[in-house]
């Protein structure tokens, strides 16, 4: 009986010892996703460019959106339920002026909506208010 004893917390020790690898990075080290920023960039101009309002190097989380990156980073007001942007850092459009925020991505007019477009890392993403005709 005491041999089978020992043998069981001989077994029970061997097990212990083995079962806990556990491998942690050097506490000096930022770990990956910490270091490497997802960034866009906002232009917000006026008079189809000729007036610069501001511009921002943005961090994007993945699959953002044109909506949340304004959201998060600018003062908007939106109408429509929350489809149209209206004003940008208090800047707004106007009926009687017939001026309104357009939008491009990588230069390239926008054919969707701000809540509909996902960015990617390097975008650059221009709001310009301009006439409509």
């Amino acid at each position: 009986m005491k041999k089978l004893l020992l043998v069981l917390a001989t077994m029970m020790m061997i097990l212990v010892g083995c079962g806990t690898t556990e491998t942690k990075e050097p506490a000096d080290q930022p770990k990956q996703e910490e270091t490497k920023k997802e960034q866009v960039t906002v232009q917000i101009t006026k008079d189809n460019g000729k007036e610069k309002v501001t511009e921002k190097k943005v961090d994007i989380a993945k699959d953002a959106t044109i909506m949340e990156v304004m959201q998060d980073n600018f003062k908007i007001e939106t109408q429509y339920d929350g489809a149209f942007i209206s004003s940008i850092e208090g800047v707004a459009g106007s009926e009687q002026e017939k001026t309104s925020w357009f939008f491009s991505v990588n230069g390239e007019e926008a054919m969707k909506g701000a809540k509909d477009i996902t960015l990617k890392p390097g975008d650059v993403v221009e709001f310009d208010l301009h006439k409509y005709e």
